[in-house]
């Protein structure tokens, strides 16, 4: 059982990645903006180009994750990784850092659902929804390591560095897979039980009752057939909606507002310098990290939705309060910590509820053959709607003010409490197979139950 907490720790080095080259822009557009001479429309297109390119990268991996396995391609994402960050860091025109952009989005797409559909395939029920989620805490600490290396670099303003150092953990992220064993799920829906047998053997260790769990995958997949036509079977329906609404909710809310321009944000509080906001984006970059330990830590024992149905409300009550903030900024000191300690208790909340527990679930809920299919389907919609975001931030704090911009970033979350509480399943426990055999039933997804383990 040991080995497979270090496939999972090798696997989730992807989420490192997804999560530097996602925060790096944040400082490194404070810089840009000036050497470019950027327009708040520029900054949008340049933060967001990259979301354009994940969403591809959403569409064309999901049929890669299925025809050439999951391992391989994530060792090709972290090769895309090295060169996009190595053609970013070298830019000499607004024109190549965007093309180089977009290709690292495309990387950072396929990563985002790469790394937790293997991590899901691999993990045994009882311990899934930790080691899934360890993809989130990578997430996090890659943010964090990108925010350091912002703030290390801000004095001299060296962007070029913000987006070259995103190859190290390309680097090592390509040579750990490559070491590591292929999904045992996958090499059985390719009809190679043999090889499956020897990776889930290592994967499980001794003792434990391999040729069992390979009957119960070859069962569930002799039933399926393959395609996106199954993801509009009716049994497969209400899985499909929960995926794509829960990709969409999680970023409507506004969480990535915060990723891509917390700089940003606090210059609108009143710290003026640039090299000041990127020090004072390290506190929201720990809390994220933190709170998605205390969620990894309790995502097997209280279970999926409890966690998100806190994490909502949380964010619901912070981003009101981060309205507030502002509304009242210039009237007071105090006004500057209310923003601060709203945007910090906003992350919290979003790090142990949307943040790791929409990953997991549409690592769980749909049917193996279609899995990378669908997950990637799923992370379309996320980096579409994240695109949305990304591209209407700056212009609705112009049009709107700072206050009603988070008001409706509220409103947005109420609404995410109130899909979760009527439209989420528990699958804390299950077996994939368990979790699938319910949707074949015609099982609605409140009927899905938390299973003690």
């Amino acid at each position: 059982m040991t080995f497979v907490y270090v496939v999972a720790l090798v696997g989730a080095l992807g989420g490192i990645l997804f999560g530097f080259d996602t925060g790096a822009i944040s400082g490194a557009i404070l810089y840009l903006k000036q050497d470019f001479s950027l327009t708040s429309t520029l900054q949008e297109l340049v933060t967001s180009v990259a979301l354009a390119g994940a969403a591809l990268g959403a569409i064309i991996g999901g049929p890669l994750a299925d025809r050439y396995g999951r391992r391989l391609l994530i060792m090709t994402t972290a090769a895309v990784f090295i060169l996009g960050s190595f053609a970013a860091a070298t830019a000499e025109s607004v024109s190549w850092l965007i093309a180089s952009r977009i290709f690292i989005g495309i990387a950072i797409g396929i990563a985002s659902f790469a790394a937790p559909l293997y991590l899901s395939e691999i993990a045994p029920a009882k311990i899934r929804g930790a080691l899934v989620s360890l993809n989130q805490v990578a997430v996090t600490v890659g943010i964090l390591c990108s925010y350091l290396v912002d703030y290390a670099f801000a004095h001299e303003g060296g962007w070029r560095w913000m987006f070259g150092l995103g190859a190290v953990p390309a680097f090592a992220l390509g040579i750990g897979i490559f070491l590591m064993p292929d999904s045992p799920r996958w090499l059985m829906m390719k009809g190679r039980r043999e090889e499956a047998r020897r990776d889930l053997q290592r994967i499980r260790g001794a003792g434990a009752a391999i040729d069992a769990e390979l009957d119960e995958i070859s069962a569930n997949l002799s039933r399926q057939h393959p395609g996106y036509s199954t993801l509009l079977r009716p049994e497969f329906r209400l899985p499909l909606i929960v995926g794509i609404t829960l990709a969409a909710l999680q970023q409507v809310t506004g969480i990535n507002t915060v990723i891509y321009y917390a700089p940003t944000i606090f210059q609108f509080a009143g710290l003026g310098s640039a090299e000041a906001a990127i020090f004072a984006t390290l506190g929201v970059g720990i809390v994220n990290v933190l709170l998605t330990l205390v969620a990894l830590w309790l995502i097997d024992r209280v279970g999926r939705r409890p966690l998100l149905l806190v994490g909502e409300a949380g964010m619901v009550v912070s981003l009101i309060f981060l309205g507030l903030g502002f509304f009242w900024h210039g009237q007071g000191g105090v006004t500057g910590w209310i923003t601060a300690a709203s945007l910090m208790a906003y992350v919290g909340f979003f790090a142990i509820g949307l943040g790791p527990v929409f990953w997991l679930i549409i690592a769980e809920i749909y049917p193996q053959q279609v899995r990378g299919l669908a997950m990637s389907v799923a992370t379309l919609a996320n980096w579409g709607t994240n695109l949305l975001v990304a591209l209407t931030f700056l212009t609705l704090v112009d049009a709107l003010g700072e206050s009603l911009t988070f008001w409706v970033y509220a409103a947005l979350a109420g609404c995410a409490f109130v899909f979760t509480f009527f439209m989420v399943p528990e699958t804390k426990g299950r077996t994939l197979e368990e979790i699938e055999a319910h949707w074949h039933s015609g099982g609605r997804p409140h009927e899905l139950k938390d299973k003690p383990t």
